[in-house]
C-alpha cells in the first residue's frame, strides 16, 4: 500500500478529532476530485513502519475520536488487503475508536467485503459534481451515503443500509430556551 498524507487533528472526515490516511489509487476518477494526486496507485509513499507507528502516536491520544480512511480509495485492489491488516490491528489496539471509510464504490458492492466488519461508518458512492452541497456533512455530493456499517450488518437486509445520522438534511429549527439558562453570549 501507497499514501499521500497523514492528516491529525482532522474535523471534517468523521465524527470527533480523527487521523486521516490518504491511499494511493483510484479507479473512479470522478470529475473534479478534491484529490486527483491521489489515482495513481504508484504515487505517494510506501505505507512503511514510521507512517503506521505515526498513526498510532496519534491514536494513542485520548481526545482522537478515530481513524479515516481516505484517498484515492482504500478498497482499490492495491490497497484492499493492507487496509484490512491495518483496520485489524487498530481495532484489536483501539477497540474504542471509531473506523471511517470513504470509498467510491457503492454499499451494494462492498458490503460483503471481510474488512467491514472492522469499519464503523462508510460514505459510498462517487462524488458527482452535479449533486455537489457544501451544507452536507462528511460528503460531497448528495447522491453519496454516510452508512452505519455494523447495524446495517445487524439487520436481516444489509442491502438497505441504515443511515449514521439518519436525515440530517432537515431543517434546522430554533428552540426557546428556558429564560433561567445562561450561555456564553448572554
Amino acid at each position: 500500500m501507497r499514501y499521500h498524507n497523514i492528516t491529525k487533528d482532522d474535523m471534517l472526515n468523521g465524527d470527533g478529532l480523527r487521523v486521516v490516511l490518504w491511499v494511493a489509487g483510484c479507479n473512479h476518477c470522478c470529475k473534479n476530485c478534491q484529490n486527483p494526486i491521489t489515482w495513481d496507485p504508484d504515487g505517494g509513499l510506501p505505507f512503511d513502519e514510521a507512517a503506521r507507528e505515526e498513526l498510532f502516536e496519534q491514536l494513542d491520544k485520548d481526545y482522537i475520536s478515530g481513524i479515516t480512511f481516505s484517498g484515492g480509495d482504500p478498497l482499490h485492489p492495491a490497497n484492499r488487503l493492507d487496509v484490512r491488516r491495518l483496520m485489524a490491528e487498530i481495532r484489536e489496539r483501539y477497540p474504542h475508536k471509531t473506523i471511517w471509510l470513504y470509498t467510491g464504490d457503492s454499499w451494494e458492492n462492498i458490503l460483503y467485503y471481510p474488512l467491514m466488519k472492522y469499519v464503523d461508518v462508510v460514505v459510498d458512492g462517487e462524488y458527482r459534481e452535479e449533486l455537489h452541497d457544501q451544507k452536507l456533512l462528511w460528503k460531497g455530493s448528495s447522491n453519496q451515503r454516510v452508512i452505519d456499517v455494523q447495524r446495517t450488518l445487524e439487520k436481516t437486509d444489509p442491502l438497505s443500509p441504515v443511515l449514521h445520522c439518519g436525515d440530517y438534511e432537515q431543517a434546522y429549527i430554533d428552540v426557546k430556551k428556558p429564560e433561567n439558562v445562561r450561555g456564553c453570549c448572554d
